[in-house]
């Protein structure tokens, strides 16, 4: 069972969401807040598998909200759900931490599937935003901490591999396939890779391989 906690200050949109998600069986609502520190209160009690905060709330926002979370023992991961797609805010959320951005205008579900991804340590990014956030973050410093060491000197061969394949959007499943590995040798490659990186995330990572050209941004829409 993934535990879910929510935090929106729109009363109406908690109870649509917590409907949605706990009509899931895999998925249990455990906590609902109206701003962030309400959110930091509630997943100290509650140790929820995963966080969907809203972007702008009242006191604290979901950006700093998500800096929290993400940086907790044990960290917590953040899916934003947000009305806004303004590039500030998926850049502040991305810094923060957060391991996935999705629109709320979102098809139900492809909300559903994004928790589950990122409770299970996937990232996610609103496919409407990709290629434009990539397209940016390439002509961005700030989550390329370690850029000028060169990629080659700082991962394996292996982990090289696994990087571009995380770019391409495939899942530790997936990854394994493709490479006829166990699944937890992946996780495992992926646990050594990110603090190499200096990144918190499997999102993070992703730009990262954008920024310093292990991948690039495909043309077209």
């Amino acid at each position: 069972m993934i535990r879910v906690l929510l935090a929106d200050d729109q009363p109406l949109v908690r109870a649509g969401l917590s409907g949605l998600l706990a009509a899931e069986e895999d998925l249990e609502v455990v906590g609902a807040a109206a701003d962030g520190q309400e959110a930091l209160t509630l997943a100290r009690e509650l140790q929820p598998d995963i966080a969907c905060l809203d972007i702008r709330m009242p006191g604290l926002d979901g950006i700093e909200a998500t800096r929290a979370l993400t940086a907790a023992e044990p960290p917590i991961p953040v899916l934003i759900l947000t009305t806004f797609d303004l590039d500030d805010y998926v850049f502040g959320a991305l810094e923060a931490g957060a391991a996935g951005f999705l629109l709320k205008d979102a098809e139900p579900e492809v909300i559903i599937e994004s928790v589950r991804h990122v409770a299970a340590g996937q990232g996610t990014l609103d496919q409407s935003l990709t290629r434009r956030i990539l397209t940016e973050f390439v002509q961005r410093r700030s989550l390329q901490p370690v850029t000028a060491r060169g990629a080659e000197g700082l991962l394996t061969a292996r982990e090289l591999e696994i990087l571009g394949l995380l770019a391409r959007g495939m899942s530790n499943e997936e990854i394994a396939r493709e490479l006829v590995v166990e699944i937890t040798t992946v996780k495992s490659h992926v646990a050594r890779m990110l603090p190499k990186l200096g990144v918190r995330s499997r999102l993070q990572a992703v730009v990262w391989a954008y920024q310093n050209r292990i991948v690039t941004v495909p043309d077209g829409s």
